[in-house]
């Protein structure tokens, strides 16, 4: 293997929507067609870098509620457990990707490994009391109408919104430090980590889906990052987001992004936990935060494209 400790670690947190773009079903082959595009940018990085990659499941996940709820004679599964097959579900098409890329690259074979990952929350998260996390397919007004579930109206349209409470510390933390130090490639907290609470040494799931940005800046910061890159739809942070002021902020002081949050210049179901989980990747020892386009990922590595978010230890 190559010489790993001379690597520094670069964490990739894609969004869901890398497998699953806008006006298409989310079929098996489309998922996988989506991937080629971040996966082929990520094997790339490999050489000079340490790799740990997350990844979201709104529509994943959202879909697998869809699916559940439409069959009575199915026993229904809360959604920790649904949390942890998309898991296994994106785990393996990204690693399998990721893998063929790599290949095609030739050189040295890379060790891969998809883990299932824990994120512990707090009981009494206030989260709970009031849902923000979209999951699932994009509605018209009048679909959403229909539905008894909570939504909210996003750029897209309405979506389902579940709890997303705060994630504290990423269970298998030091498993995953220990498989980085020893040049793994780790696939890790999917969808944010199954979320649970602690009793004692035991764990038990919640019924609640975590924002996977926030919980991949609480990952880096346990485990030693040096550089975080959120991967979206859109190419970076903007002020006036879809208004005729729309700006574009090729660089953003960590200050100024907890101003520019604190007046709601970012929503929350969106960019807000995007620009949030940057700031506390950076405040808490991160070299830097890049928030960028999917198809961007290595010129936002490079520093040519995205937002950085850049600010230091508090």
């Amino acid at each position: 293997m190559t010489d790993s400790p001379t690597r520094p670690i670069l964490l990739v947190a894609l969004g869901g929507n890398a497998l699953i773009r806008p006006g298409e079903r989310g079929t098996c082959a489309e998922q996988f067609a989506n991937l080629r595009r971040p996966m082929g940018q990520i094997a790339r990085l490999t050489d000079r870098y340490r790799l740990i990659i997350t990844h979201g499941n709104g529509p994943q996940v959202g879909n697998l509620l869809m699916q559940q709820e439409s069959c009575a004679e199915v026993p229904a599964m809360p959604l920790e457990i649904l949390v942890a097959q998309t898991q296994g579900q994106i785990g393996y098409m990204i690693e399998s990707t990721l893998e063929s890329e790599l290949m095609d690259l030739g050189g040295e074979k890379r060790c891969l490994v998809s883990l299932i990952s824990y994120v512990q929350v707090a009981e009494d998260d206030p989260a709970f009391r009031a849902p923000t996390k979209p999951i699932g397919p994009h509605y018209t007004a009048e679909e959403a109408a229909r539905f008894a579930w909570p939504m909210v109206n996003t750029p897209r349209g309405f979506r389902r919104v579940v709890a997303s409470p705060e994630p504290l510390t990423v269970v298998e933390k030091d498993e995953i430090q220990r498989l980085v130090e020893m040049d793994f490639i780790v696939i890790c907290c999917g969808g944010g980590g199954i979320p649970v609470t602690r009793e004692g040494r035991a764990f038990h799931g919640v019924d609640a889906v975590i924002d996977k940005d926030l919980a991949s800046a609480c990952l880096g910061r346990e485990v030693g990052v040096d550089t975080l890159v959120i991967a979206t739809d859109v190419t970076g942070v903007a002020t006036g987001f879809g208004t005729a002021g729309e700006t574009f902020l090729r660089q953003l002081d960590a200050a100024r992004a907890e101003q520019l949050l604190a007046a709601g210049e970012f929503p929350p179901g969106s960019m807000g936990p995007k620009v949030e989980a940057a700031v506390r990747f950076v405040r808490g020892g991160g070299t830097r935060a890049v928030i960028c386009h999917l198809d961007e990922i290595g010129a936002a590595v490079a520093g040519t494209a995205g937002t950085e978010i850049i600010g230091g230890t508090t």
